[in-house]
């Protein structure tokens, strides 16, 4: 099994410390601290160097804008600087937002990429959240349209001597890229899916590994069964390696002792970081982002999808925390490990993205985790293979 470290690289700073009468304005730059941004860079830095020691597979980074919630602002520069400070790790850029860019610089940039890391990138894209359609003043309605135009403005950046398009968003004439990408005829393609219908037929099209929902449950299991359906239309069974899954996780020498020193940080996460400055999901019904059929292949529709905001926006207390660590990968080692290779085997997953820097977690307790799961998690994660995916074979059963 293939084990990747998600990063949002959050801002270091706690920014509660605003609030006035409980509640935090939009931050400005009376609020920002550029020591605090520099030092949050640097001490990534220094944790994705340790993962490479340590033997994990890849570090997996993402794109968001105007939120402490990570600093990844261009993962392509993150990505640039992870080249240069190691030399095994896969990187997963997790992901590019399509739709808000304009595509043949990202297909550039994917090339100089995999070429600064001798063939190390993996290529994750996705639509994004609302709140950056607002930031970029990009309509949500044409989400999906940026989206398509923009992979095949890329797709054929890579794999053609020369191309022209012509788009409804983009139109481009007798282009010829340069670097090449150095993996043929490109970087691997991954793709986070959220629950839409359409972004599951898309990733099966072309092949992608997929990221299916962020929690355990009908709506991943559903989104696997409908993505064995669309694969097979292109001939293919849906494979392990094609699947991977999130979980968060923390170790300690006990369970107590886990919630008690990473429960602070969940309940930041939840109560300020995710919340802030967000889109809610009142207001997104009333564009074109998600198409009257989106939901239609899932047994309890839009329910645990992004498309509600009770599935993230809740607010969390220790006993939030420590009603879901029961369930989740939060305590010992051998918990962690039994846990997470029953949600792989579950989902069929022979990669998982760990998550174990929640919030303002203090940087020395995060090079605490990675050394502690590298010593000992990792290697039993990676001695597990999953070669089973129990709800794509139930599919192919079923027809």
């Amino acid at each position: 099994m293939k084990v990747f470290v998600f990063d949002w690289t959050a801002y270091q700073e706690n920014v509660d410390k605003y609030r006035e009468d409980g509640v935090l304005p939009r931050l400005g730059a009376s609020h920002f601290d550029p020591q605090a941004a520099a030092k949050t860079y640097e001490n990534h830095l220094e944790a994705w160097a340790e993962m490479d020691k340590q033997g994990f597979d890849g570090i997996a980074i993402n794109e968001h804008h105007g939120t402490p919630f990570g600093l990844g602002n261009s993962p392509n520069l993150m990505a640039a600087a992870l080249s240069q400070v190691t030399e095994r790790l896969k990187i997963l850029v997790y992901a590019n937002l399509l739709p808000i860019h304009e595509p043949l610089r990202l297909a550039e940039e994917i090339a100089m990429l995999d070429c600064m890391s001798n063939g190390r990138l993996i290529c994750g894209v996705g639509r994004g959240a609302p709140r950056e359609y607002k930031i970029f003043n990009v309509p949500m309605g044409e989400s999906r349209g940026r989206f398509n135009e923009g992979f095949e403005v890329m797709r054929r950046a890579w794999t053609q001597d020369s191309f022209s398009f012509d788009g409804e968003f983009y139109k481009f004439e007798d282009v010829s890229l340069w670097p090449r990408t150095f993996q043929q005829p490109h970087p691997p393609i991954w793709v986070p899916l959220t629950g839409s219908k359409e972004s599951i037929e898309w990733a099966a099209e072309h092949d992608a590994t997929i990221t299916p929902g962020i929690f355990r449950g009908s709506m991943r299991e559903d989104t696997i069964r409908y993505f064995a359906e669309c694969q097979a239309r292109h001939g293919r069974e849906v494979q392990s390696d094609k699947i991977s899954i999130m979980v968060d996780c923390y170790v300690a020498d006990s369970k107590e002792q886990a919630i008690e020193e990473y429960g602070s940080h969940l309940m930041y996460l939840f109560n300020t970081l995710l919340r802030y400055d967000q889109v809610w999901q009142s207001d997104v019904r009333k564009t074109k982002y998600y198409s009257s059929t989106a939901f239609e292949h899932l047994r309890e529709g839009a329910k645990g999808t992004l498309a509600e905001d009770d599935t993230v926006f809740n607010e969390w207390t220790m006993d939030t925390v420590r009603g879901a660590a029961q369930h989740m990968p939060i305590g010992t080692a051998d918990e962690i490990v039994a846990r997470i290779i029953d949600e792989c085997n579950d989902a069929g997953a022979n990669n998982v993205l760990l998550v174990c820097n929640r919030g303002d977690m203090p940087h020395h307790m995060y090079m605490n985790q990675v050394r502690r799961i590298g010593k000992e998690v990792l290697p039993r994660l990676q001695a597990h293979n999953v070669t089973f995916v129990p709800h794509a074979e139930r599919q192919q059963a079923a027809e």
